[in-house]
């Protein structure tokens, strides 16, 4: 198992990680958004409600990506705590 690589990033990596990160997650939400209205309308059109489950099953990868990000934020806020003592 991998040790914290975040630590091992420059500051300019974890910004440009960071960034990268950012525009997945907007990208990925604007899907899950539009897919999950548009299976939503589908199932009750149908009076199928199986897919709903699924729907928020994945979300879950948002979920990962916005403590991904939560991590490196704490990472970069610790640097600068370290360069102003």
């Amino acid at each position: 198992m991998k040790k914290n690589t975040l630590a091992e990033l420059d500051s300019d990596e974890l910004a440009a990680k960071k960034k990268t990160l950012k525009g997945a997650m907007i990208s990925l939400g604007a899907v899950l958004l539009i897919s999950f209205m548009l299976l939503l309308y589908l199932d009750i059109k149908d009076q199928n409600y199986v897919v709903i489950p699924v729907i928020f099953a994945c979300s879950l990868t948002l979920t990962l990506c916005l403590l991904r990000r939560n991590q490196i934020d704490r990472e970069i806020k610790s640097r600068e705590s370290e360069y102003v003592k």
